[in-house]
């Protein structure tokens, strides 16, 4: 990742926990890749999320290493320790202000989340800098209620605002797949083929995570 000021390049950001990743997560940053134009999508895993007080997150370096591999075979895709390796606890306005530094002013950031997670937006720190620094596109699964996303962007953005491009929604079928049930199938010795990279589920079963 390198800085370039002169280039406006429009950066996915995906964030997460990824435990595991899946082909949720894999098919939610392809299709912002292509709808959106993205020249590139940065996974970042979580280090010390403030928000998940999830005893079963699995080491980071775990959570990286899976995230690598099932990236790796997409030369769009990107993966970045910045939040594993920042001390305490990992704040997304740190992260969108750290890509702003490395990538320029003239960037444009893209963070895609999942749209329950934007309804959360209004408790995350600093949440104004953020909107101002970044766009939102918000991953549903077909049939999501979005009344809600429209009452967020009214209280987020104001009523003036809230039909402004900040905000984007996008309809994903494979957000069925989610990595709960991944752990509880591990858990309980059942197949998690096909719900994600074969490389990462031979890594869950090699270092015997979930069980």
């Amino acid at each position: 990742m390198g800085k370039n000021s002169e280039i406006n390049e429009k950066i996915g950001i995906m964030g997460g926990t990824f435990n595991p990743i899946h082909n949720g997560h894999l098919v939610t940053a392809q299709e912002a890749l292509s709808q959106f134009k993205l020249d590139k999508v940065i996974f970042i895993p979580t280090g010390n999320p403030p928000h998940k007080v999830d005893n079963e997150i699995t080491d980071a370096e775990d959570r990286y290493i899976m995230t690598v591999i099932a990236t790796s075979s997409n030369s769009r895709f990107f993966v970045s320790k910045m939040e594993i390796d920042r001390k305490g606890k990992s704040y997304t306005i740190d992260t969108v202000r750290q890509l702003k530094g490395i990538y320029g002013k003239n960037s444009s950031l893209y963070f895609i989340t999942g749209a329950d997670a934007i309804l959360e937006i209004l408790t995350w720190k600093n949440t104004a800098e953020i909107i101002s620094l970044c766009k939102f596109i918000a991953a549903t699964r077909p049939g999501y209620n979005l009344e809600r996303m429209e009452d967020l962007k009214k209280k987020v953005l104001g009523a003036n605002e809230a039909s402004s491009n900040k905000i984007y929604i996008m309809e994903i079928p494979a957000l069925s797949i989610s990595s709960t049930d991944i752990r509880n199938r591990v858990r309980s010795s059942r197949p998690i083929d096909y719900l994600l990279p074969k490389g990462v589920s031979n890594y869950i079963l090699k270092h015997e995570l979930y069980k």
